[in-house]
């Protein structure tokens, strides 16, 4: 139980269950089979289209749209799922406004873009409903490869391993799997445990097991690992957080927004759920904004995001900006936290302006202070990485499909270089460090 639950304002139930209930209910309801033929027929169907280009496991979106025009739903998940296995979940979180819709013709013509996330939910909802798993394994091939995280990269990675005929088994930290899909999303845009479901549909394809309760660094070694597997994948994401340095920051209600979150997303009643009444999310990127606009839906009445920088530099996206403002959150730009005042628990946080002076940030040395009697941390997340391993900027360095400085190691997802922390990123880079690692044992065999 976190400190800021035992702090006087942090409390539960500050909104009824049928409210909360409404308040969390899906952010972008399901397409009917009428809404999807006519939100289809609006795709010009571009011969060299911009939107597979810019989808980074580059599923053909002028297909599977074709597929669903002409009342095949089913191959159209097919089509999906061929390059996205968990291109269900990614219907739901992709940042689609700017990612494939950014680019689509109809969003450069007429500034409103072809709903391709909600097709793409469509369609894979459809493959999903029916009854067995779409693939098969081929023939068994002998071989073992252990992978690390079962979070979208690893378990990307798993299926596609066990469909070329490997056995896979994936070691994980946690009770559950899925990752940041099971733990770190808001909870509006995954509804109805839909991230537990995709996991048991994508083990459908048999040869994966899982074993929970297993840290890397801990019950594991990559020593031990490499010894048991012909090969291993680390999908580790990012373990640890920043901390908040600043004057005060041992208050008691000072917390990680990803903790926040995963309470959230784990609790079986959100009456019981305490939150306060004046709360102040310190961040910019997408947990930032999950936190905040969760917050207000619980019922907290003043919640405010403080960014150092401004609006065009914050890795949230403007569409989730302007989601956090539609839902009554406060976003104050070109800030920075300097103190958290109050005796024993935080009541107000201190902060100062910025402003940029050749590409450095600095304070102007102008302030003011914003009551809050719970303060959320989104400032960024670390990796733990295991011993051997080549770090480069935080993170483990790869080359071509996620090779590591460790022969017969590969990585992918947030803990790898030159991923941008997306589940779709996450996902592609799990697919090809698998079929990478299948042409290694190919030409060993």
């Amino acid at each position: 139980m976190s400190n800021s639950q035992h702090t006087p304002g942090v409390v539960p139930g500050r909104l009824p269950a049928d409210t909360l209930a409404d308040n969390f209910t899906d952010l972008h309801p399901p397409l009917d089979g009428h809404e999807a033929a006519v939100a289809a027929d609006r795709c010009y169907f571009c011969h060299d289209a911009p939107c597979m280009t810019a989808c980074p496991t580059s599923i053909d979106i002028p297909l599977f749209i074709r597929q669903i025009q002409t009342g095949t739903p089913q191959a159209a998940g097919r089509t999906i799922f061929d390059q996205n296995i968990l291109g269900g979940m990614c219907a739901r979180v992709c940042p689609t406004e700017t990612l494939c819709e950014q680019v689509c013709v109809r969003e450069t013509a007429e500034g409103k873009p072809v709903e391709i996330g909600r097709l793409q939910r469509f369609a894979t909802d459809q493959v999903m409903a029916v009854q067995g798993h779409p693939y098969e394994r081929a023939v068994r091939s002998g071989k073992s490869i252990g992978v690390v995280g079962a979070g979208p990269a690893g378990l990307a990675c798993a299926h596609r391993l066990a469909m070329k005929g490997h056995d896979v088994v994936i070691y994980d930290a946690r009770a559950k799997a899925g990752g940041l899909n099971e733990y770190g999303i808001a909870a509006y845009k995954s509804v109805d445990g839909f991230a537990a479901s995709e996991v048991d549909w994508l083990l459908g394809i048999g040869g994966i097991e899982i074993k929970f309760g297993q840290v890397l660094g801990g019950e594991l070694s990559l020593t031990a690992l490499s010894k048991t597997h012909d090969a291993v994948f680390l999908g580790i994401g990012l373990g640890g957080v920043n901390g908040l340095e600043i004057s005060g920051s041992d208050k008691g209600n000072l917390r990680d927004a990803v903790d926040f979150i995963e309470d959230l997303r784990q609790s079986g009643d959100l009456t019981g759920l305490p939150v306060g009444r004046n709360i102040v999310v310190i961040g910019g990127g997408m947990t930032a904004v999950d936190a905040a606009v969760q917050s207000k839906l619980l019922g907290a009445e003043n919640v405010t995001i403080a960014y150092r920088r401004g609006r065009e530099r914050m890795s949230a996206s403007e569409f989730e900006q302007d989601l956090a403002t539609s839902k009554g959150v406060r976003i104050i730009y070109n800030v920075m936290p300097v103190a958290l005042h109050g005796k024993g628990s935080a009541q107000e946080v201190e902060f100062e302006y910025t402003a940029e002076k050749d590409g450095k940030l600095t304070g102007t040395g102008e302030g003011f202070a914003i009551a809050a009697d719970q303060v959320l941390s989104a400032i960024g997340q670390i990796i733990k990485a295991p011993d051997g391993v080549k770090i480069e900027r935080g993170k483990i360095r790869v080359s071509g499909a996620g090779r590591t400085s460790i022969p017969g190691v590969w990585a992918g997802g947030d803990c790898a270089s030159g991923g941008d922390d997306l589940t779709v990123t996450a996902v592609a880079e799990g697919r090809d460090a698998a079929e990478d690692i299948h042409a290694m044992l190919a030409g060993q065999s």
